[in-house]
């Protein structure tokens, strides 16, 4: 619904929208809906909606045409915040990683926060610098929990609950889904400044609904959805900061302050429905900019350390070198965070790979794939997605480059020719010869041996190309190791140093590996790149030029070579 009514507790001449819609149906700008009287009609159910509901204005709040066009090129990060951990991998209500959801941004009543220590607010706190007549825009996002009851035909018209109905493209069972919610204001800036600045308070009703389940055109059960109230207020308020440069220190505060009271039965899931979960803001400027809060400028350093962030982050949204949109996240991310190119959807287990979720779920069998699809309709779109990926977007997910670095140019003729391996040479090629192993400097090797760093010759060359130093060769330098010769094709016992030790090194302890090349860094170290014999993976390693990497002191000879 979208309505003024709702806001309650106002003050200032903010315009207020809140978005949502009994059916569960949420739009960008939201849409007009009836009130409590006119009972609201889904196209295969019902809604029913308290007494206590408002009627809705016809039309809703919009924001400016320029703010809305820059909130519209950052929302697809910020859904990628809102459905964080929303549903996991195998993407079925019964996988054991699905019992426990949404612990990212959920904001619950205060009554169970004093039971549980889960917040009940967020606070965000910026610096920004508005021009005359600015107004901010503010858009609070988040879930809201709907639990979804499943209910089998008994045979007489009635219904009973059931733990899954099992039917021919999918298994429904019991599950908490959620519905997208947003709260927007449009404020004037000055407003900000007031005693106690600018409040707006909102109450979301508690609404059910229920949808028929047939089968072969015969009703095999039902599907009810219930959704508890919520309450909540924002706070803004701005101040200025001390100095000649204008800007203003902008507290913008999310608080649940819904009358849910925990009993001694009562566990987290009782809470969640009366919870703002994956809550998180958008703010923007139609006139002005706002200062990064991880990179601010030096003037503003001083204030910006001043500024105190709970349970949310800020970071300016939108492309490079635009500042007028911040994104205030219950996940930590940095300046201007971008999706993935190659993503080809939505899979909502952000901190995975798509590669390996992809194939995996290709992988579940059929009886799995049909709970996912009678999970939530959108674990049943990352199936659909899975099944039906082409090779070469599947190809594109392999891998990326971001960025290239110039290409070191020829070396000069202080390089031997016919020496083998080098560029231009009639030996045989160099694996490893224009793979830069570091970006430092490399001045030669003098006459004691120990290799010396330093501003190279050239400006034009790179620190050092290990392809074109002729006192660097991975493939033929050797190494003294108990008095032999270790370098590439020796056999070597492998061991755990006692500098570092971690897992790896536990797992391979005295296993025997082959020497690929030897290789030195720029700080004087030496390190062995070695293959792990009876690695089945070891070919593919090798051809993709991808070792295991120890120290002299943490291997011993195997033999002489």
């Amino acid at each position: 619904m979208t309505t003024d009514a709702d806001a309650t507790g106002a003050t200032g001449a903010a315009e207020v929208t809140i978005a949502t819609d009994p059916t569960g149906d949420t739009g960008a700008t939201g849409r007009p809906v009836r009130g409590p009287e006119e009972p609201v009609r889904g196209p295969e159910g019902s809604v029913r909606c308290p007494e206590g509901s408002v009627r809705l204005p016809e039309e809703p709040v919009r924001f400016p045409g320029d703010v809305e066009q820059r909130l519209a090129s950052v929302r697809q990060i910020a859904d990628a915040v809102l459905f964080e951990g929303y549903v996991l991998y195998p993407y079925r209500a019964s996988a054991a990683k699905n019992q426990l959801r949404w612990q990212f941004g959920v904001l619950v009543p205060p009554g169970w926060a004093a039971v549980s220590g889960e917040p009940a607010h967020q606070r965000t706190e910026l610096l920004m610098e508005p021009r005359p007549g600015a107004r901010l825009a503010v858009e609070l996002r988040f879930l809201r929990a709907r639990r979804r009851t499943v209910q089998g035909a008994t045979g007489d018209g009635g219904y009973t609950d059931v733990p899954e109905l099992d039917l021919g493209d999918r298994v429904l069972v019991p599950w908490d889904e959620g519905v997208e919610e947003h709260v927007r204001l449009l404020v004037p800036v000055e407003d900000l400044a007031r005693d106690g600045g600018v409040a707006h308070a909102f109450r979301l009703p508690a609404c059910e609904d229920e949808e028929p389940v047939d089968e072969a055109g015969v009703r095999v059960g039902r599907l009810l959805r219930a959704r508890e109230s919520a309450e909540a207020v924002i706070r803004l308020r701005t101040q200025e900061v001390p100095g000649p440069y204008g800007a203003l220190r902008l507290t913008a505060v999310v608080e649940n302050t819904s009358g849910w009271t925990a009993t001694g039965a009562d566990r987290r899931d009782a809470a969640l429905p009366h919870s703002l979960v994956s809550a998180h803001l958008l703010l923007a400027l139609d006139r002005g900019t706002f200062l990064s809060v991880t990179d601010p400028p030096r003037w503003a350093a001083p204030a910006v350390a001043g500024c105190r962030n709970e349970h949310t982050w800020p970071v300016l949204a939108g492309e490079p070198g635009h500042d007028q949109v911040v994104l205030s996240s219950p996940i930590i991310l940095e300046d201007h965070p971008r999706i993935a190119p190659e993503s080809p959807g939505a899979l909502y287990d952000a901190t995975e790979i798509d590669e390996i979720l992809a194939l995996r779920t290709a992988a579940l069998t059929d009886r799995e794939k049909r709970e996912a699809r009678g999970t939530d309709d959108r674990a049943g779109a990352v199936i659909e997605l899975a099944d039906s990926m082409p090779p070469e977007v599947l190809e594109r997910l392999h891998g990326a480059i971001r960025a290239l670095d110039a290409v070191s140019p020829p070396p000069g003729p202080s390089h031997p020719p016919d020496s083998p391996g080098r560029p231009g040479s009639s030996g045989p090629p160099d694996p490893f010869s224009g793979s830069p192993l570091s970006d430092h400097p490399f001045t030669g090797a003098p006459d004691d041996g120990v290799p010396t760093y330093g501003v190279p010759g050239a400006p034009e060359q790179p620190w050092w190309d290990p392809g074109a130093d002729r006192d660097v060769d991975p493939a033929r330098d050797r190494v003294l190791i108990d008095g032999r010769h270790i370098g590439a094709g020796s056999r070597v016992v492998l061991g755990a140093g006692g500098r570092r030790t971690d897992a790896q090194d536990a797992f391979l302890h005295g296993r025997t590996a082959l020497v690929e090349a030897v290789l030195h860094d720029v700080d004087g170290s030496v390190h062995l790149a070695v293959t792990v014999e009876g690695d089945p993976g070891a070919d593919i390693w090798r051809a993709q030029g991808r070792f295991r990497y120890f120290q002299p002191d943490e291997v011993t000879p195997l033999e002489e070579s």
